[in-house]
């Protein structure tokens, strides 16, 4: 911090006692006859010191989260946490020649190794946002660079916002000006924006150049990451565009939900809930038994949350095996999705981040599944209360238009000869797929989106 701030903040904190009506700490540098020229002194006194520190950083013009988010990036990003003992979980999935999913407290730190055993070449293109970039990718850089690796690196605007045709293109452009070839790989470096954007590229840049996947959200890490989905949003749908395309390494490191802003990290307990209700019921209760360390996160649970974000990848990884194309089983997968996607569509990419409209999803298909006669309303019920309990939303506060939630909805990937198929629960742990009847469908949306709540 520079004089100057320090000075400020230390008058600051002298004016809001006595506004109080407290006295005042008694402060020796405030105290002197030039507190500026004190305050320099003591900089220039400590200059050496910072000089032979491991790491630093700046505070300037930076809130205390902030801060707190960079110190514990760069234990991360340099590879110098590591949980005791160690927590590595290797998952494999067997399609398209196969690849591993590494889930590895700490692991940001430990990518040029990975890297190393894949034998790729020297040049990689590390793809990140601009939340991202300032808490990993100097570090990272730092690290791959320490391998014998030449990072080039691209940032694109943080937000849903840039999965889109502009920034794909933009990225395209950049690959040719640095004359990308098509054995170098691209590393996606981020939440699931960066993935789906970064991965598409590499699915269509000169046919396809290696991925590496290194998603740093709980939703990435948990979903959009595996399986090899890509893909940008139309203006008339989400993720209308992309391509199966699967990476050559999935790199999960938990740790880094340590520095994810809390509305952030919170979104993504919805893909896990999602994965408790339509295939383990043994992972839905540990949820309701942790809900509250999982949602405070005041004492993050490594190992609790490496188990959890292994057991996620495993269910998933088994759905892909078996249908990696979405022709069948994996469409499960999608539960809570439907309304998810339209009203993310409808209201704008953005207002809600896709774990807060997935929550609301799977609270509608829910009451779409009970009032059909299939969902129990106790099971209902306890959805929606491990949601909540978990910080996601079930109730919708916005303004959006029901009849343009409905015509959104027809634009679903899963429509088949204009019928909505719907993933539908019957009991935790088990659904299925089907069509509902329009007037259910209309009815229950109607009164979700248009209820005038407290």
């Amino acid at each position: 911090m520079d004089p100057e701030t320090a000075l400020e903040r230390l008058n600051q904190q002298h004016l809001e006692k006595l506004a109080q009506q407290e006295v005042p700490e008694i402060r020796p540098l405030l105290a002197s006859p030039d507190p500026l020229k004190s305050l320099q002194e003591l900089l220039q006194d400590r200059s050496t010191w910072y000089e032979e520190a491991h790491f630093t950083c700046s505070t300037r013009n930076k809130s205390a989260e902030r801060i707190a988010q960079e110190i514990i990036a760069m234990f991360i990003s340099s590879g110098e946490l590591v949980a005791d003992p160690h927590i590595l979980h290797v998952r494999r999935i067997h399609v398209d020649g196969g690849y591993n999913t590494v889930v590895d407290w700490g692991g940001i730190g430990r990518i040029a190794q990975n890297l190393k055993l894949l034998g790729l070449p020297r040049r990689v293109f590390l793809i990140t946002d601009s939340n991202i970039r300032g808490l990993y990718a100097s570090m990272v850089s730092g690290t791959l660079q320490s391998y014998g690796f030449e990072p080039l690196l691209y940032t694109v605007p943080a937000g849903e916002a840039s999965k889109s045709q502009d920034q794909l293109y933009a990225l395209y452009d950049w690959f040719i000006e640095q004359r990308a070839e098509r054995g170098e790989a691209i590393l996606a470096l981020g939440g699931g924006m960066v993935g789906d954007l970064a991965g598409y590229a590499a699915a269509t840049y000169l046919r396809g150049v290696p991925l590496i996947q290194i998603p740093t959200s709980l939703l990435a890490q948990v979903d959009a990451a595996i399986g090899g989905k890509t893909g940008i949003n139309h203006t008339r749908g989400k993720n209308l565009i992309g391509a199966f395309y699967h990476p050559r390494l999935v790199l999960v490191d938990p740790a880094a939900l340590l520095t994810l802003p809390v509305r952030e990290r919170t979104e993504g307990w919805a893909e896990v809930v999602k994965y408790g209700i339509i295939l383990d019921t043994n992972l839905f209760a540990q949820l309701e038994e942790y809900a509250e360390t999982l949602r405070e996160f005041t004492h993050p649970p490594a190992s609790l949350l490496c188990q959890i974000v292994t057991r996620c990848i495993a269910l998933k990884a088994a759905i892909i095996e078996e249908d990696e194309h979405e022709h069948g089983r994996r469409i499960i997968l999608n539960y809570g999705h439907t309304v998810a996607h339209a009203l993310e569509n409808v209201a704008g990419y953005g207002e809600l981040l896709h774990g807060e409209a997935v929550s609301l999803g799977m609270v509608v298909a829910g009451m779409i599944a009970q009032q059909a006669g299939i969902f129990p309303e106790a099971e209902l019920m306890r959805q929606n209360k491990l949601l909540k309990a978990l910080g996601l939303p079930i109730t919708y506060t916005g303004s959006v238009s029901v009849r343009d939630i409905l015509s959104a909805m027809q634009m679903d990937k899963k429509v088949t000869g204009k019928q909505v198929r719907w993933v539908m629960p019957r009991h935790l742990g088990d659904v299925t797929v089907t069509a509902m009847p329009d007037d259910l469908i209309e009815s229950v949306i109607t009164a979700f989106f248009t209820e005038k709540r407290p």
